[in-house]
């Protein structure tokens, strides 16, 4: 239940209501009326800006109309038990003690569900993607964990959801990779020399690669090239695609689908894509610009397909072919796309690395080409991350070659730190990851301080031999919450909030933000029954208060339920 929106419709009902009486003319469907937690200095349980809206649409005065209000929802909503008037005219709610039992009872009841904002539509995120020559590195970590985490949200709301990575099997860089394979297997079967081209792939990996053939292809002689193109190429990916799927299960993570773009291009879905697109007349035959920068002498004007993506939002018409007539790497995409889009999707999603922000003009005019602008797809962009270990850079990985490697990193810090920290900065802004602080069993750690918190409320329960979810009988008529208690309630009612938000735009690091926040505030709770008796949990070897009970329930479900969001695991010991 999103308390929220429960007391907003309330207040929009009881608004409609009293329309005329309050000489209401202009309400517009209620834009941009919102319910929030008001500053922690006034002490109150809700915010509503309802007054400042509607009086400046109506040209009433703000605090005239607040007063109004004020005595309306006093009179006519019953969860509502004192109401005050703050600043130009915020209305202050402070809900009665049966709203906040009810409230605490629902979430009880809810439980593994709580903060859920139901949908039933489906999606296809695609994420990684990362090319197929040669292990994970620590941008596609980041990445790869964005994109799980957005799935695992998805899911936890109701809808179905399809995590896709597109194998990028095709084209110049797979050449390169195949030729580097090959040599080390000319150097390691038949003693010769590795060339030394600037563009072969130098990692040890490709080394590892290269054995694997031989030794699985012991009799075969792979000594030509041209001959073995093709089959090199098949078991080279195969080995990659495995070492890619080995990292991603370090880091917990599983695809549902690989679609590989050679085989896009065999089915001669590039041809049928854009024929689609020459239906709709998105298409045509002409000439482009020089690239920004280029010179134009080095610019051949040469007359081939292009795609009117400027119609779409793009800041220019793209190429749909090459110089030499080929498709481009763009057509390949639109074909992969149009792929997704026939496969009926209500929604795609695309993670990107830093390096392709310029490419998301073009792709989703293509898409919204494609699907007459019915599908919208959705790109999100993790930026680069940053690796420090004792105050200094980390340095690079042999075995990789020129980047640090998935399997570098999980050797130094566990994947639950790992996934954690990767989302606890925004994903449009670098990320610095210390491996010292990571490690750290302090506050200023915010995995082990939430992942603390709930090892605290389990030794609590083992102490007292109880279990989460044990019944809870709060008396109505005497119960009470301290200061610190009505604390945690009001951050564990904005858990749904939270959600609603994150889920509109995909800013997983407000989970992270959240879940420590509500940490901080139970180990608070806890370390003042240390100063204070009045505070104490335990008396006579028996739980004190069932209030107490009620608030680590709470804040059990909400990290359970965010942890699980994140795919971070909770350790009952610590």
């Amino acid at each position: 239940m999103n308390i929220f929106e429960h007391h907003l419709s309330e207040i929009r009902k009881i608004t409609l209501s009293k329309k005329e009486s309050l000489k209401l003319e202009d309400i517009d469907n209620f834009k941009g009326i919102n319910l929030e937690i008001p500053p922690e200095q006034f002490n109150f349980d809700l915010s509503c800006n309802i007054a400042m809206v509607l009086g400046k649409k109506n040209k009433i005065n703000p605090k005239t109309l607040a007063l109004q209000f004020k005595d309306i929802f006093l009179a006519k909503i019953t969860s509502f038990s004192e109401i005050d008037i703050a600043g130009p005219g915020f209305l202050n709610i402070k809900l009665s003690k049966s709203a906040l039992l009810n409230n605490i009872k629902i979430i009880l009841n809810n439980n593994k569900i709580y903060g859920s904002n139901k949908s039933s539509e489906t999606y296809n995120i695609e994420f990684v993607s990362a090319n197929p020559t040669g292990p994970m590195h620590v941008g596609h970590c980041r990445g790869a964990i964005y994109g799980d985490v957005i799935a695992n949200l998805l899911k936890f709301n109701g809808n179905k959801v399809t995590k896709e990575y597109y194998i990028n099997d095709y084209g110049n860089q797979i050449k390169i990779f195949v030729e580097s394979i090959y040599f080390r297997i000319m150097e390691i079967k038949y003693k010769k020399e590795f060339p030394k081209k600037e563009n072969l792939y130098p990692g040890l990996y490709i080394k590892d690669i290269a054995n694997k053939i031989i030794k699985e292809n012991i009799d075969l002689d792979l000594s030509d090239l041209n001959k073995n193109f093709e089959f090199l190429k098949k078991e080279s990916i195969k080995i990659s695609m495995e070492l890619i799927k080995k990292d991603l299960k370090l880091l917990g993570i599983s695809h549902d689908n690989f679609s590989s773009e050679t085989d896009i291009v065999n089915k001669d879905l590039v041809n049928k894509a854009v024929n689609k697109l020459k239906e709709k007349k998105f298409v045509e035959e002409g000439f482009l610009q020089p690239p920004k920068g280029e010179s134009n002498e080095n610019w051949k004007k040469i007359k081939r397909l292009i795609f009117k993506s400027s119609l779409f939002g793009d800041d220019t018409d793209r190429a749909l072919q090459k110089n030499d007539g080929s498709w481009t790497y763009f057509a390949n995409d639109v074909a992969y796309h149009m792929d997704k889009l026939n496969r009926n999707y209500d929604n795609l999603i695309s993670i990107l690395g830093a390096d392709h922000t310029g490419y998301i003009k073009r792709i989703s005019a293509a898409v919204s080409a494609l699907s007459e602008g019915k599908t919208k797809l959705n790109c999100k962009v993790c930026q680069l991350v940053k690796l420090y270990k004792s105050g200094k850079p980390y340095k690079m990985s042999k075995r990789a070659g020129d980047f640090i490697s998935a399997q570098d990193l999980l050797k130094e810090v566990e994947r639950d730190q790992v996934r954690f920290m990767m989302l606890n900065r925004s994903n449009d802004v670098e990320l610095d990851f210390d491996f010292d602080k990571v490690k750290e069993k302090t506050k200023d750690n915010p995995v082990f301080y939430v992942q603390y918190a709930y090892a605290r409320i389990n030794s609590l329960l083992r102490t007292l031999n109880l279990n989460l979810q044990n019944n809870i009988n709060l008396d109505h008529k005497n119960s009470e919450f301290n200061t610190i208690e009505k604390k945690i309630l009001r951050k564990v009612f904005e858990w749904p909030k939270i959600i609603e938000s994150v889920s509109k735009k995909f800013d997983l690091h407000k989970i992270t933000f959240y879940l420590y926040d509500l940490s901080t505030l139970f180990h608070a709770y806890w370390s003042k029954g240390n100063e204070d008796k009045k505070f104490k949990f335990i008396e006579n070897h028996q739980i004190k208060r069932e209030e107490v009970l009620a608030i680590i329930n709470l804040v059990a479900i909400v990290i359970q339920n965010g942890m699980r969001i994140l795919g971070v695991a909770l350790p009952k010991k610590m």
